[in-house]
């Protein structure tokens, strides 16, 4: 097993795990971005959006949301939480086994997400139009 989230699944990597059930895991992040900063991830190995399972992707979600109540009343420091999932490199992902990010945050943390040049600008509707028909039909 090459993919390190399988490995820590499967007992041979180590891993500060917070919770598991049949569907998924959640454990510390080893590069944490504040504290507190935890992975869920699912328990088959899915390399993205993809990939996953569409229920278990709802669950994941649904452990990220209780994991995220327990961060707040963790007495880390926590006034609010990001959930992130970076599908594929362009979007950020790193580690090639789907991965919802619960990342606790507080003013000043220096976390954040950098907006491209422009932003915000505000497309035509007809713009908007065209690309929520493209969408639809990948429906």
């Amino acid at each position: 097993m090459h993919c390190i989230f399988c490995r820590i699944l499967a007992g041979e990597a180590e891993a500060s795990l917070l919770y598991r059930d049949d569907r998924c895991a959640a454990f510390m992040d080893v590069q944490p971005v504040t504290p507190g900063h935890l992975l869920v991830i699912p328990i088959a190995h899915a390399v993205g959006l993809a990939d996953l399972d569409p229920a278990t992707g709802g669950h994941i979600f649904q452990v990220g949301q209780r994991l995220a109540a327990a961060l707040k009343a963790s007495g880390l420091p926590c006034n609010g939480i990001d959930l992130f999932l970076a599908d594929g490199a362009e979007a950020g992902q790193t580690v090639f086994h789907a991965h919802l990010h619960v990342i606790p945050r507080v003013k000043g943390d220096g976390f954040g997400f950098r907006f491209p040049p422009g932003y915000p600008q505000h497309p035509p509707r007809a713009t908007l139009d065209v690309q929520a028909e493209s969408i639809r039909c990948g429906l």
